[in-house]
């Protein structure tokens, strides 16, 4: 296709679709978007929606030139990760509560069996936990399904998850689960039907009676005690007994549920989901029905690095698939192998969920910091990209635009880092929103995914699939911790996507779409949701999911769409957004309409957002019942103040009258409807809808029409509101009264809620309100003022306030106050005139005095009066500022700026007083001051002028800063001069003269920035200069220095005529000392001395305070000559004694080196020779090896080779080898490292080898020899590619090595094929060298497996009966013998391995009949026998004439005594039955006692002597029919199969056994199907063989014959008069009966339902007799009691209650005959 249309898109079957991984899931579709398609997300997701969304699920694969640079800091990454159990994902046990569930299941039994579970269940040794065992038979459909689908392995795993099972442990967790769990899972199933029926009566009945509270069956609670019957539960207003565990109440308990384990109560609308009444049985908490321990989730793992969590991802993908490249297939397929637990325990690190705030976002963010290696530009763009994360939930045309605050992982992206296997589970989003996932890099991310619309049929599949993990958490897909094979849901006919994304590739999941899915390795995820317009319906129904289910909700839908509907939004969401508006508009009106119908009138609007135009600004308040924001409307009651709930559960709030209640809500009917219509209005190419939505909108007036009851009478909404209306015109011409308007708004709040039909409410009520508040206010002021009084409790009131209410006009009201505060206020008008006139003006003080005195005693506050106040005080405070300063005459005291502050404000406050001239003077006189000081600052300033200056001034009061600057800089001048003079004093004596510098150069630095002129500043500078050359003098005396240094120090104090003082003659004396050694030095350097000559002019040289330029050039000499001694040390020593192998070797080049360095030494040594004699020795011994190098190389070039000995080719090799060893010794002993050494012992070894080759010519060596010669060939080769000896003899060992492998180690080697040896043969006639003896060998190895071939060809050739298993085995172990392989030999070892693994199977089955000597043959024969006897007694019982057997052994020896059953007539052998004698009394065997008691004797004799072991009939018939293809006769599978034909004849004659005794009714019968069944119970115990279902199916007929036998022998006693039996045992066989299927026209049931009809009919008479309150007489009563003891039923109890009702008959007979006689 082309750009920006799907690759693929799956539509069918028909549509080629291209099937992923091993699943067969089909793909996803495919887009690939162009680059002007890839501009707006947004636009392009609506483009493909049409055809993606279906799939609910698509791939995007943006253009290649987009290309984001990772943002992350990979070195410094670091995050925490969650642990996944993979194999727990799905085939996980429930986390049930044992103790819950023990106490449940006692509970059944005691009620059903009235018995409890006395002994723990054991299996293999451990209690058997039948809770998880009883939870995973439900996961795989009940105990029937299991048995059918052979299931018992995967409930084996839930039950022992780390143990191996066998089929013996299948087979009896099997039984395990028949005998306890079987009868309860019945018992469980139809409870839930009860459930299901109850709860969809509930519902029929909640609709039935929508307003109608419910006080049925519902209102129980229930108590924590065995068989104690469900109570009534009254909650009193004064004393809550219980309150429930989610919303805290104890309110409603009516509706309150009781767990029955331990005791504590939930609300039925409390529990999520919801229950619409209480459930039938016992209920449990989820509390108790989950236990913590195996509660299952992602626990917090390690804290990672990238690099950290690389190597561990690394190390468990090689632990899975080694270092091969596995494929999706692959790593898909061990998946869900994981998943479904059949693939041992694995656990993995995943970090997921990881805030990007926090942690950082894989894309380029604004006010991140940007890598060096990125370009700005680069950067810039992509952080401004639609397509980056963070800036997709905010682009236009997403409803996420009006959210305030940042939500983590919907607004701000979630970055996720996976590895091998890390999987995230089957879910949908918050809010049912999209998602775009974008992978950054690493291995493919896998998804599967099922369409929105699909939702539901998910959900069932997953119930079904996995019951018992709902019925522990319903809301177990909100977990995200449950996957379930995508396959599975294919075959229960749920369509699932798959779609595997790469790095680079965005995945979209859409709304309500469930996906998950998991990563093939190491990878680095991120995702965010986002929400267009079309998503807004799919945000409802999310809305509607968190309220279902109790989920706090990320945000307030219906805030959000009212948000969007005010602000700005685009065409293409108007349709969707106006359709929620309706939703949500409709859904208020209706629940609003409800409460008012209901009582609830009161109500008021919520408080208004501080930013109404973002979502989330403010937090709402939650429905303490479904926890969903309370945006548009909710209900309190001042009984809990702090609890509030939705519309829908306001009847859950409290239990006070609904008149009690109130409704909040933030919007009107009427304002809703104006949203609607607004975007109605906007969507012009929906026109033709807007009419229908008005109608819609319109049918609010129904509200008016519809009625409820008031005062005895039905009245509609509107009514009320024109009756309202009325009484709101009267009172606002009546004379105001508070109280009246009060009670007139409170009862209009039922009104203001409503649509716009109710806008002449509003209006009348804005009326009333702003009437209340003037008459109110018109009230408070008059109060005020008449009741004012100064230093009193009242305020004064402003007259602000006062004009403000006699501004209005009309007036709102009759309010007669209005004309009096009139009055008052003119008064107040006349006082804030004569303020205004004295402020505008100079006055004097006591003017403004006597203004203040006339508004201090005025009630009316004026604003006047408070200028008037501030001025008088700022008056008062200058005047003793004034005075303060005129007082003070110390020197300097007052400040110039004070002066000035007191002018400035004297002349801005405008008041009249006498201190003011006087400030003015001082002014003046301060300023005169100033101007003096100035001039003196600008002129050049000197010492005389600033002390005349000064001592005029010296008792000024006034600080002039300029006259105390001048001060300063006179003490400034005084203090320098004291300094330079300390310093002066010992000058020339100090030794810190560095100091003495420093301390000169500050005094000069701070006599330069004098102000006033100083004379002792130019001898500063002199100073200065003799300071330094005393420094450098004391340096030189104390430090080493340089001949120049010290002539020109000396000039230097010549001219500062400081060269007489002692520290400079010092120095003079040792100049002298230094030229002389000068001179001598340059003379023993020009003439090559002795070494001693120049150590002792180093001697003398320490002694000199100098440097000196030779001093250097004399110690270098010596230290080379030294260097040169020390490194010729080595080639000097004469000590040979040690090994050359024990010390290190020296090297050549280094000698030569160094006899070329003595030449160049600047002093003489006697060394130099000795070295030069060394090196002659070694280039005389390097000739010598060169040459016999030369005689090797002349060897290898040899081509007649032959046998060695003829042509003397080993004696050469010999003598060549004696000399390459001598050689070597003597170059080792030089202890030079020679090259030519390694290549004489390469040499040397070559040789060596060649010769042991040359001597197989006359030897047969072994496979070791051959071995450990070919293992250096290739050393030699590469060491001596050329040369003709050492070619042909590799050549010819590598021959040897082949031909060694064939013959001598054929079990250590690959067997060769008979062609290869031959061929050896063939090149062998191409070798130079002669091997006689190894060529014989091989020749006569090939003989021997031709005749081997031509027997087994004469084997197959024979018939198949005539083939024996004895000769293939025979030629198998000749074959395997052989040196060769062919296809002979594979096919007689397949053969054989084919019988062999039959054979196994049959051991396996016949595992119980083999003896010691493990014989397939003895134990089948076995089998055949023991069916042979059950055959015997099968025929015995239908009358046939058959030979003597013993029923317990095979034995037919006549010397052996023999016991007959005086029943049966079977004969036993004495010894088989444990008899030394005869018996005395006559003998009735074990199976005839079956017709005496009713039960088998267990003495260990038939069935019960095998204990079970037996083989299975299933199993050993498979067993014939696989492998019919045998090449040979087994004689085992002949009997094999006699065995199974006797195994069904027996089968055949046990099922006419069972089915004549399901079937037969008459009592006659009864003798004759004893004697059958006890015939059945011999055959089925002697057999060998068991078929699970003829053991079952005699298990049964067992179970009614000794259920008619009892019933029988109940029977017999009852015609014999011994015993009655009681209803309660009658109703017990009955229902055994009813268990056992035995049919209703059977004889037992019949008598047994005639006796429990005659006995329930008596007592219910009896029943009504002592319910009559004594109505029957005593006669009756008598007559009853009399015929109830003469039935044939006990009915002890209710004879008891008959009796106890005579006696008190006959005690008040007896007292009226007494009353009547004593009268």
């Amino acid at each position: 296709m082309g750009k920006g249309r799907p690759r693929a898109v799956e539509t069918g079957q028909n549509s080629g679709v291209s099937l992923t991984g091993s699943l067969s899931i089909p793909s996803g579709p495919v887009y690939y978007p162009s680059d002007e398609e890839f501009r707006d997300p947004l636009e392009y997701i609506y483009k493909i929606r049409p055809e993606a969304e279906p799939y609910g699920i698509c791939k995007i694969v943006p253009p290649q030139n987009w290309n984001p640079p990772f943002a992350l800091n990979l070195d410094s990454f670091a995050f925490p990760t969650k642990t996944q159990a993979i194999h727990q994902l799905q085939a996980r046990p429930a986390s049930c509560d044992s103790n819950t569930f023990e106490l449940e299941y006692n509970r059944f039994l005691e009620g059903h069996y009235g018995k409890k579970l006395k002994k723990r269940v054991v299996f293999e040794g451990e209690e058997l936990d039948l809770c998880k065992l009883f939870n995973a038979v439900r996961r795989y459909g009940g105990y029937d399904k299991v048995l059918k689908d052979k299931k018992w392995g995967e409930v084996f795993r839930f039950v022992r998850s780390r143990k191996k099972i066998s089929e013996c442990a299948k087979h009896v967790l099997c039984q395990l689960y028949r005998e306890h769990l079987y009868d309860y899972e019945g018992y469980y199933k139809r409870l839930n039907q009860q459930r299901v029926k109850s709860c969809k009566r509930g519902i029929y009945e909640e609709a039935k009676s929508e307003n109608k509270v419910k006080v049925s069956s519902s209102k129980r609670r229930r108590k924590n005690s065995d068989h104690e019957k469900v109570k009534l539960c009254k909650v009193e207003e004064e004393q809550l007994d219980q309150i429930c565990e989610q919303c805290r109440s104890g309110l409603h308990g009516e509706l309150m549920l009781l767990c029955d384990r331990c005791n504590k109560g939930w609300h039925i609308y409390c529990l999520s989901p919801p229950l619409k009444q209480v459930p039938p049985g016992n209920w449990y908490c989820f509390e108790c029905l989950n236990s913590d321990k195996d509660t299952f989730g992602f626990v917090p793992g390690k804290r990672f690095t990238l690099d950290g969590f690389r190597r561990l991802a690394d190390r468990a993908k090689k632990k899975w698939f080694g270092t091969a490249c596995a494929s999706r297939v692959q790593i898909e397929k061990k998946f869900w192998e994981i998943v479904e637990g059949s693939a041992g325990e694995v656990e993995v690190m995943y970090g997921s969920d990881l805030d990007t705030s926090v942690y950082g976002s894989g894309f380029p963010r604004v006010n991140d910091q940007r890598p060096e290696s990125v370009e700005l530009k680069k950067w810039d763009e992509y952080c401004r990209s639609p397509w980056n994360l963070n800036n997709l939930p905010k682009l236009k045309g997403s409803m996420l635009r009006a959210v305030h605050h940042n939500i983590t992982g919907v607004m701000v992206p979630w970055l996720y880092v996976g590895m091998l296997f890390s999987a995230f589970c089957w879910h949908f989003e918050d809010h049912c929103f999209y998602s775009m996932n974008y992978l950054h890099w690493g291995e493919p991310k896998c998804w599967y995914s099922v369409p929105g619309n699909e939702g539901g049929a998910f959900e069932k599949v997953m119930r079904d699939c996995l019951p018992d993990l709902f019925d522990a958490q319903p809301d177990l897909l909100f977990q995200l911790v449950t996957m379930l094979n995508p396959s599975v849901l294919r075959e229960n006919g749920v369509p699932v996507y798959s779609v595997l994304q790469e790095p680079g590739n965005f995945v979209i999941t859409f709304p309500r779409s469930y996906h998950g899915g998991f990563n093939l390795g190491l990878n680095c995820a991120e995702a965010v949701n986002f929400a267009p317009a079309d998503w807004l319906p799919h945000g409802g129904f999310g809305a509607e999911l968190y309220q279902l289910y109790h989920k706090a909700a990320v945000l307030s839908h219906e805030e959000l769409l009212c948000v969007v509907a005010k602000g700005d939004w685009d065409h293409k969401a108007s349709a969707y957004l106006r359709k929620e508006l309706v939703r949500i508009y409709t859904k208020e009106r209706t629940w609003r309409e409800r409460l008012w119908k209901s009582g609830i009138t009161r109500s008021s609007p919520m408080s208004p957002r501080k930013s109404p135009e973002f979502v989330g600004t403010e937090e709402d308040p939650t429905c303490i019942i479904c926890k969903q924001y309370l945006y548009l409307s909710a209900v309190v009651c001042h009984c809990r103040p702090s609890a509030f709930v939705c519309l829908e559960h306001w009847e859950h709030l409290c239990e006070c009258k609904s008149m009690k209640l109130r409704l909040l809500y933030r919007h009107t009917l009427a304002e809703l409807a104006d949203l609607v219509l607004i975007v109605d209005k906007h969507a012009s190419e929906e026109i033709p809808q807007s009419d229908g939505l008005q109608r819609n909108i319109s049918c609010s007036n129904e509200l008016n029409a519809s009625k409820k009851k008031v005062k005895g009478a039905h009245v509609s909404h509107a009514q009320l509101a024109e009756q309202w209306l009325s009484r709101s015109c009267k009172i606002l011409q009546s004379p105001f009264s508070g109280d009246a308007y009060a009670n007139l708004l409170k009862e209009a709040e039922q009104f203001l809620w409503a649509g716009s039909e109710m806008d002449s409410v509003r209006d009348a009520v804005k009326n009333l309100i702003e009437a209340r508040k003037w008459a109110q206010g018109i009230r408070d002021c008059l109060s005020k003022i008449e009741n004012w009084s100064p230093g009193g409790v009242f305020e004064k009131v402003p007259l602000k306030r006062v004009k403000k209410l006699l501004c209005v006009n009309p007036v709102p009201c009759n309010e007669p106050g209005h004309l009096k505060l009139k009055d008052c206020a003119e008064e107040a008008s006349l006082l804030v005139q004569d303020i205004d006139a004295a402020l505008s003006k100079c006055s004097k003080i006591n003017e403004l005095e006597l203004l203040h005195s006339r508004a201090s005693s005025s009630p009316i506050h004026v604003k006047q009066s408070e200028k008037l106040s501030q001025k008088m005080s700022l008056a008062k405070v200058w005047v003793d500022s004034a005075r303060k300063v005129i007082s003070d005459k110390r020197p300097a005291a007052i400040e110039v700026d004070i002066l000035y502050k007191l002018k400035s404000e004297i002349l801005e406050l405008q008041v009249q007083v006498q201190e003011a001239e006087m400030i003015f003077d001082l002014v003046s006189l301060a300023e005169s001051c100033q101007d003096r000081c100035r001039s003196v600052l600008n002129a050049s300033i000197t010492l005389k002028d600033v002390e005349v200056l000064l001592h005029e001034m010296e008792s000024f009061s006034v600080n002039i800063p300029e006259l105390r600057l001048l001060k300063q800089y006179d003490i400034d001048v005084a203090l320098w001069v004291r300094r330079f003079n300390d310093i002066m004093t010992n000058v020339h004596l100090r030794e810190d003269q560095q100091n003495v510098i420093d301390e000169l150069n500050r005094i000069l630095e701070d006599g330069q920035s004098l102000k006033i002129q100083v004379d002792e500043l130019p001898l500063v500078k002199i100073e200065l200069k003799k300071a330094f050359c005393r420094e450098k003098a004391l340096k030189a005396r104390d430090t080493k220095m340089a001949l120049e240094f010290l002539q020109h120090l000396l000039s230097e104090a010549v001219v500062l005529q400081i060269e007489s003082e002692e520290l400079f003659l010092s120095l003079s004396r040792g100049l002298t000392g230094a030229l002389k050694w000068e001179e001598r030095a340059n003379d023993i350097l020009a003439r090559k001395a002795e070494m001693s000559e120049f150590e002792d002019l180093i001697r003398i040289s320490e002694d000199i305070h100098a440097i000196m330029p030779s001093l250097g050039d004399v110690k270098a000499a010596i230290s080379v000559a030294k260097s040169w001694l020390n490194n010729g040390k080595p080639f000097l020593d004469s000590d040979f004694s040690v090994s050359p192998a024990f010390c290190s070797l020296l090297k050549l080049e280094d000698l030569k080196e160094l006899v070329s360095q003595s030449k160049f030494l600047k002093i003489t040594l006697e060394q130099q020779s000795m070295l030069e004699t060394v090196l002659e020795k070694c280039m005389e011994w390097q000739h010598d090896a060169y040459s016999l190098l030369q005689d090797v190389k002349c060897l290898y070039g040899v081509t007649d080779i032959g046998d060695g000995r003829s042509n003397g080719l080993i004696s050469k090799i010999e003598h060549l080898v004696n000399l390459l060893e001598s050689a070597i010794k003597d170059g080792l002993s030089l202890r030079l490292d020679f090259p030519e050494i390694p290549k004489l012992q390469d040499a040397c070894s070559a040789l060596h080898w060649c010769n042991k080759v040359l001597s197989f010519c006359y030897l047969s060596p072994s496979y070791e020899d051959v071995e450990s010669l070919t293992d250096i060939t290739e050393h030699l080769s590469m060491l001596h590619s050329s040369g003709n000896l050492l070619s042909s003899l590799a050549f010819g060992a590598k021959w040897l090595k082949n031909v060694s492998e064939v013959i001598f180690a054929p079990g250590k080697c690959k067997a060769c094929k008979l062609t290869d040896a031959e061929e050896m043969l063939a090149e062998y006639q191409g070798i130079s060298i002669s091997f006689p003896l190894m060529v014989a060998q091989l020749a006569d190895a090939i003989c021997k497996h031709r005749l081997w071939q031509e027997q087994v060809h004469q084997f197959f050739s024979l018939e198949v009966g005539e083939r024996l298993w004895s000769q293939l085995l025979q030629l198998k172990e000749h074959g395997k013998a052989s040196f060769f392989t062919c296809e002979e030999l594979d096919m007689v070892l397949s053969e054989v391995e084919k019988v062999e693994k039959w054979k196994e199977r049959c051991m396996d089955a016949v595992a119980s009949f083999t003896g010691d000597d493990k014989s397939l043959l003895c134990a089948l024969q076995k089998i055949r026998e023991s069916l042979d006897r059950s055959l015997y007694v099968y025929e015995k019982s239908q009358g046939s004439e058959v030979a003597f057997l013993c029923m317990c052994c095979t034995n037919v020896s006549e010397d052996w005594d023999i016991l007959t059953c005086s029943a049966c007539k079977d004969c036993y052998h004495l010894q088989c039955l444990g008899y030394k004698n005869h018996a005395e009394q006559v003998y009735v065997c074990s199976y005839c006692q079956l017709l005496v008691g009713g039960s088998i004797l267990h003495n260990g004799v038939g069935v019960l002597r095998h204990n079970g072991k037996y083989s299975d009939l299933k199993l050993l018939s498979e067993l014939v029919s696989a492998d019919e293809n045998f090449c040979v006769r087994i004689e085992e599978r002949y009997i094999l199969l006699q065995i199974v034909d006797q195994a069904y004849a027996c089968k055949k004659c046990l099922t006419e056994i069972v089915d004549y005794d399901m079937h037969y009714y008459d009592e006659n019968l009864f003798s004759s199907i004893s004697k059958k069944l006890a015939a059945a119970l011999k055959a089925t115990g002697l057999a060998g063989v068991y078929d699970h279902q003829s053991y079952c199916d005699l298990e049964r007929a067992l179970a009614r014959y000794s259920w008619r036998f009892q019933v029988a022998r109940l029977l017999d006693a009852l015609d014999k008069g011994l015993e009655k039996p009681s209803i309660q045992q009658i109703q017990q066989h009955l229902k055994e009966g009813e268990a056992m299927n035995i049919l209703p026209e059977d004889h037992f049931r019949l008598k047994l339902s005639e006796l429990l009809d005659i006995g329930l009919q008596w007592a219910d008479r009896a029943k009504k007799v002592a319910a009559d309150s004594g109505a029957l007489g005593l006669d009756g009563v008598y007559e009853l009691i009399t015929e109830g003891e003469s039935l044939p039923v006990c009915l002890t109890e209710e004879l008891e209650v008959s009796y106890h009702i005579f006696i008190q008959n006959e005690y008040v007979s007896s007292f009226l005959k007494y009353n009547l006689l004593f009268c």
